[in-house]
């Protein structure tokens, strides 16, 4: 069996600006990406961590290495491209994932308000 790999997508928003919210949110979207492929530690190439300009008080990837205990997985974050009108207080999630699995095959997740992002997505896995 060879493997790819396959990008994992997904995205929420935070209540507040407040490290606990940012914390909370993402690691929740993480879990439910994790549970909804069968995510191994082992086999995440690395992480990609996105938030919107309004979103400064905590790193996103501290989730994932604390709350997750993704503790050999190279993480990153960076913010958004600031467009005018768009969704605010979103934190979106790329997981590089090493695996078997088509790519029509992975689930992405938008969650939250994150969901009018991309409706094609969040209808379909509900």
């Amino acid at each position: 069996m060879t493997n790819f790999i396959r990008g994992v997508k997904g995205a929420t928003t935070s209540n507040s600006n407040s490290s606990e919210d940012i914390l909370k949110a993402t690691e929740e979207l993480m879990i439910k990406l994790i549970n909804s492929n069968g995510i191994k530690e082992k086999d995440v190439a690395a992480v990609q961590f996105t938030t919107t300009k309004d979103l400064n008080s905590e790193f996103p990837a501290v989730a994932a290495r604390e709350k997750i205990q993704w503790i050999n997985v190279p993480l990153m974050c960076s913010h958004e491209f600031d467009k005018p009108g768009a969704l605010q207080k979103c934190i979106r999630i790329l997981i590089l994932w090493n695996t078997a699995k088509l790519q029509e095959e992975i689930i992405h997740l938008y969650i939250k308000k994150a969901k009018i992002l991309r409706p094609d997505i969040s209808n379909k896995n509900k």
